[in-house]
């Protein structure tokens, strides 16, 4: 307050210099002039003294605001930050809680974090993600499947699962539903080339019903999982690596079955390993970078027709106990594929330029 009355005093006194000085100055060099219209002159100037110092003021003030404005607004996204984490942390530590309705609210409340937060969407990913891989147990996948309240035999393995182990495996499961659901939910469309891919890590999971079609992802690692029921990776874009390195898919509710039709795997696909114990479907997807099957065993049907492999394709000792069809399928790098054998008394339609020859033991290579 004190600087503002200095200035606004030096502002006055050089005023008055400046009027006085510019009147004098007429009257002295212009005789023509009168004293009258020296003085306005002479105030005239002094008002635009008066008036460069009020946008002076003006200026500084406006600039004060915005800095003021501008503390404000990180003091704002400072707490919004705190609020953020704060409910983060506490969804996250209720995950833990024993009864499934507060867990499925836990999940919720991660998932709404990361809609009105998207930085928080990879991280609220990777903790859905990795509560999924929690280690899980459901009579519907196998008898011998390992569970604290199940009894055991001598040679640990679970005879049978008594009522309130099936139900409590049954409530556990409705809350893995429940984060599936938002998995899928917080993945952006296909169609958003703006959004970001984001990346799942579901090493050792237990999945049933898991649905991502039409979603866009980065690096998916579903390695030595088991997947139950119907799951479906249909119209999908994988951005990155997919890697599903000894994983399991079979019956849970329903029969297994594993469908990625019409999906683009922009780079490599790993499915060494993998068990289809129901019917697969990949018509029509595109493999733009390094593919491997091999090693796999497809136990019910597989499709794979009009399905295109860009780069270099892996089919060493897979076996198909099923009908096959290639029809259409297309190779546009090496392909491996000694030992692969297919059931005897099966359909096998092959892509142009491969056939089956029978072995002595029936089975056709």
């Amino acid at each position: 307050m004190g600087e503002r009355k200095i200035g606004l005093v030096l502002t006055i006194a050089l005023a008055v210099v400046v009027l006085v000085c510019v009147s004098a100055a007429l009257l002295a060099f212009d005789p023509r002039t009168t004293g009258a219209d020296a003085l306005r002159t002479g105030g005239l100037a002094a008002g635009s003294v008066v008036a460069l110092y009020a946008l002076w003021l003006n200026d500084r003030r406006r600039r004060v605001e915005e800095q003021r404005q501008q503390l404000e607004n990180r003091r704002a996204d400072l707490d919004r930050d705190r609020v953020a984490d704060e409910r983060f942390a506490r969804a996250v530590e209720l995950l833990g809680h024993e009864t499934d309705q507060v867990r499925v609210g836990a999940l919720h409340a991660l998932a709404g974090l990361a809609r009105s937060n998207p930085d928080y969407t990879q991280t609220v990913l990777d903790v859905l993600c990795s509560y999924l891989r929690r280690p899980f147990a459901h009579p519907r996948y196998a008898d011998d499947s390992p569970v604290e309240y199940a009894p055991s035999t001598s040679d640990g393995r679970h005879s049978s699962w008594t009522p309130d182990a099936r139900n409590d495996a049954e409530r556990k499961l409705q809350v893995r539903l429940t984060a599936q659901r938002l998995i899928a939910d917080l993945l952006p469309r296909v169609g958003d080339a703006d959004a970001p891919a984001y990346d799942l890590d579901l090493t050792n999971a237990t999945l049933e019903y898991f649905d991502l079609a039409d979603r866009k992802i980065g690096t998916m690692v579903l390695r030595y999982a088991q997947l139950f029921s119907s799951n479906n990776f249909s119209r999908c874009e994988f951005h990155g690596p997919v890697w599903l390195t000894g994983t399991t898919v079979g019956s849970g509710r329903v029969y297994g079955r594993f469908r990625c039709e019409d999906s683009v795997f922009h780079e490599r696909g790993w499915f060494s390993g993998v068990e289809f114990h129901g019917r697969t479907s990949l018509d029509r997807t595109r493999f733009r970078g390094r593919t491997r099957f091999a090693d796999s065993r497809f136990i019910d049907r597989v499709s794979m027709v009009d399905a295109v492999f860009e780069g270099p394709a892996d089919f060493r000792a897979v076996r198909f106990d099923n009908d096959v069809d290639l029809n259409g399928a297309t190779f546009h790098d090496a392909v491996q594929h000694t030992e692969v054998t297919t059931a005897p008394d099966r359909a096998v339609t092959l892509p142009t330029g491969y056939r089956a020859v029978t072995l002595p033991t029936g089975w056709r290579t």
